[in-house]
């Protein structure tokens, strides 16, 4: 297939990019720069510059080019969030960005659209021992305002890929990103120099390495049930506790200091991340959909990889 991949220069799209060319796909690459441009044709990717958040702008930039499938990896998240607005970028690209990559797909005649969206739609809380299901409810308001500012960008990327006429969608529900990657990188800096505690009592999460997120999303392009949501994580939830400790370990420093998870209430975002929510994702229906199993099935096969 021809494929069009918005997060070309991502982090995802970085980890995807030779992975779609392994699979036998060309991709057209969407950037914002001139360096980005050289960066994909450096990759085998023809680039397309144009930002994602001007529609006119996209629309002229993809004029007389064609594509069988668009994947939206495009994201605005450069540091570990602190605060809710932290993420309001990222949320307009699910919201207003995913309206005009759907635009430019009928554009250029794709057919297929796979979109990135996100675990915690499920909810910033305790979840409980049972792993969750796609057949949960997802990006449910709660009537937190920030929170359901996320919430509403979810649910509105979902609905226009999974509903819209004459696509065959698909969303994958990622997990906790990690990886080669500048906000790992940062997160083990912080631990390092002992700046990033670890609070009890402690949240858990389920994990995704960046290497499997970009294989599930081939397996999707390949192989996905359009209508069709899946959750994307490795085999083995952990607790942030754990994650720390972890992340510690592979950068050659000691367990991170342990404070009570109030001290996080000053960072609402990382306090609900860190502290409050809980969720172990089932990922049962891509396996058997998709044929996709995580080349990393824990943090401690991912860190160990990563480690110089």
């Amino acid at each position: 297939m021809r494929v069009l991949l918005a997060g070309a220069t991502g982090v995802i799209g970085r980890e995807l990019v030779p992975q779609l060319h392994e699979a036998g796909h060309s991709i057209l690459g969407l950037t914002r720069s001139g360096r980005g441009a050289d960066e994909l044709r450096e990759a085998g990717v023809e680039p397309v510059l144009a930002d994602l958040m001007n529609r006119d702008e996209l629309l002229r930039a993809l004029d007389g080019h064609s594509a069988d499938a668009v994947v939206h990896q495009a994201t605005a998240i450069a540091r570990p969030p602190m605060l809710h607005r932290d993420l309001y970028p990222t949320d307009a690209l699910r919201d207003e960005g995913t309206a005009h990559l759907l635009d430019a797909a009928a554009l250029i005649g794709a057919g297929r659209f796979v979109a990135q969206s996100f675990f915690l739609g499920y909810g910033y809380h305790d979840h409980g021992p049972t792993p969750v299901t796609e057949d949960q409810p997802f990006a449910t308001l709660t009537g937190h305002r920030k929170t359901d500012r996320h919430m509403r960008s979810m649910r509105a990327c979902e609905d226009q890929v999974l509903q819209t006429d004459g696509i065959d969608g698909i969303a994958l529900r990622y997990g906790m990103f990690y990886g080669p990657e500048p906000m790992t990188q940062r997160m083990a800096d912080l631990t390092r120099r002992r700046l990033l505690p670890a609070v009890r009592p402690s949240g858990l999460t389920s994990p995704i390495h960046l290497h499997d997120a970009a294989s599930a999303a081939v397996a999707a392009l390949e192989r996905g049930r359009a209508g069709h949501a899946y959750n994307i994580a490795d085999n083995q939830p952990v607790e942030f506790t754990e994650f720390l400790t972890a992340l510690a370990a592979s950068v050659g420093a000691g367990p991170p200091r342990t404070v009570p998870a109030w001290l996080l209430k000053p960072l609402p975002y990382l306090h609900s991340l860190m502290a409050v929510s809980r969720i172990r994702l089932n990922c049962d229906k891509a396996k058997r959909d998709l044929g996709w199993h995580p080349a990393y099935p824990s943090i401690h096969d991912g860190l160990t990889a990563m480690a110089p």
